[in-house]
């Protein structure tokens, strides 16, 4: 449950009624630094489904495995690392992203539904969600965003010619590994509250000077990274503090910068 999901949570529970059994809620907290263990799960072998989101933008926190959920269907949100590695989509029934961290600009959501999970919509399902009838029409029930389709058409293609999903997930792991190597080695100067087991290659939060963060000493760091072309590295509002974001368009170099600047920051402040 993501701080997004938990707020859907409060939309999906509207549709209980009709849902025989019910939502099974594995965990709620208001701040995610890790998963927890599988053996503590308590998932309903007769539930509809199983839905998780795999990586949480706020905190930071990406699944690095697939959870086994034996015969239930299982559900995905991939918004936000979509295509940042290689994904066996046949041990989901649907997975569902928005292109715009990945694989293109806002305005279109890729969806792969399992063929024998469509026509199973409930009455009350608005029919533009109905996957059954957008695969029905070609994914053209509606006048399609085509502009946003366009742009994703021109990434997939660049994503194939760099090497598809295998050269990303490599490229991901260089990234999120030069800065958090950085955090690991700053002798608590930046600090990153993830269990690193579970430490998203997307989004990489942090705070600087204490465990708590310093708002000044953050002001200063962000001021000097736009001074020196990085922009948007301010924490989500709701947490605070840094978030480095590193989604497939952003290269090595640009890690690399942005370490150079934190090493240099570091030693400048501490």
């Amino acid at each position: 449950m993501t701080a997004f999901g938990s707020e859907t949570l409060v939309h999906v529970m509207g549709f209980h009624r009709y849902v025989n059994n019910g939502v099974n809620i594995i965990f709620i907290k208001l701040i995610f630094a890790d998963i927890p263990d599988r053996s503590t799960w308590s998932l309903n072998p007769s539930a509809s489904y199983v839905y998780y989101c795999c990586n949480e933008t706020v905190d930071g926190v990406e699944f690095n495995f697939i959870p086994d959920t034996k015969e239930v269907v299982l559900v995905s949100d991939m918004s936000s690392n979509f295509l940042s590695r290689p994904v066996d989509v046949s041990k989901f029934g649907l997975i569902f992203a928005g292109a715009q961290k990945n694989v293109g600009c806002a305005g279109v959501t890729v969806v792969i539904v399992r063929e024998d999970l469509l026509g199973r919509a409930l009455k009350e399902c608005p029919i533009i969600i109905d996957y059954q009838v957008q695969a029905g029409n070609n994914s053209l029930y509606n006048t399609p965003p085509c502009f946003s389709i366009y742009i994703m058409g021109l990434v997939l293609e660049w994503i194939r010619n760099s090497g598809g999903a295998d050269a990303m997930d490599t490229m991901n792991n260089q990234k999120s590994a030069i800065i958090n190597d950085i955090i690991n080695h700053s002798n608590g100067f930046y600090s990153c509250p993830v269990d690193e087991v579970y430490r998203s290659r997307m989004n990489i939060p942090f705070r600087i000077g204490k465990k708590e963060g310093e708002e000044d000493l953050e002001m200063q760091f962000l001021d000097g990274a736009v001074a020196l072309g990085m922009i948007c590295l301010k924490g989500h509002r709701s947490v605070g503090g840094i978030r480095v974001s590193l989604y497939n368009a952003v290269t090595v170099e640009d890690a690399k910068t942005l370490g150079t600047y934190m090493e240099q920051f570091q030693r400048d402040h501490q």
